[in-house]
């Protein structure tokens, strides 16, 4: 599963245009009053303005040879937080992930992930092209089963990992549904920001067929394109 576009609403236009354009340095490819569009390797992310001030969790893959790097690199741009004394990255062992996380404009919780199965390694200094998509969209539900069933029924893409009861994933390793139950996860690891429901839209490549992806009112929302 590939996340081949992803859109977002924020109550932070500008701001969140100044910092992944200007901050991070991404290319801005379509702009309007309303909303701005990123390129992001295969993927493309938009913001949308809005008068509410939504929430989410979102990652961005990058080679699994430059966590290191990445770090040093968005470090001189923006701040790294903290997970836990002083320790800036988190091993995920079932995952054979490493990540680590930042607020971009809105307070969302960002992420840079390496996933070392996928054998992406790069051979020259990590810079904003290097960034190989968006990997994963958090999906909060009070039901993961019927969520993942959904989704399955849909587009085709399995159940990954999880205990499936406080949290789990739909889809691949190049590109992920996070699906945390918000009633018992209630925090994103590693803030205390609230796990909240904030609608978003999609279009995901499963097995190479593209669907236009609805998340609203804790409504799924899947069509063909």
């Amino acid at each position: 599963m590939k996340v081949r576009e992803l859109s977002l609403f924020t109550d932070k236009l500008e701001l969140e245009k100044a910092f992944y354009s200007e901050t991070l340095g991404f290319n801005i490819i379509k702009q309007s009053t309303d909303s701005f569009t990123l390129k992001i390797g295969w993927s493309k992310l938009t913001f949308l303005k809005s008068d509410i001030g939504y929430k989410y969790h979102y990652c961005f893959l990058i080679p699994s040879n430059k966590l290191d790097e990445a770090i040093s690199w968005i470090e001189n741009k923006t701040t790294v937080l903290d997970i836990e004394s002083g320790r800036k990255t988190q091993h995920f062992e079932t995952w054979n992930a490493e990540s680590f996380y930042f607020y971009d404009a809105s307070r969302n919780v960002a992420e840079f992930i390496v996933r070392h199965d996928l054998k992406n390694q790069t051979d020259t200094p990590f810079s904003i092209e290097d960034v190989i998509c968006v990997n994963e969209i958090g999906l909060p539900t009070t039901s993961i089963i019927k969520t993942n069933a959904i989704i399955k029924k849909e587009i085709g893409s399995d159940f990954w990992k999880g205990d499936k009861a406080n949290f789990g994933t739909n889809g691949t390793q190049e590109g992920l549904f996070l699906l945390p139950n918000y009633e018992t996860r209630t925090k994103w690891f590693p803030t205390n920001l609230r796990v909240e429901p904030s609608p978003f839209e999609a279009v995901i490549d499963s097995d190479n067929v593209l669907y236009d992806f609805q998340f609203s009112n804790e409504e799924i929302i899947i069509k063909k394109k």
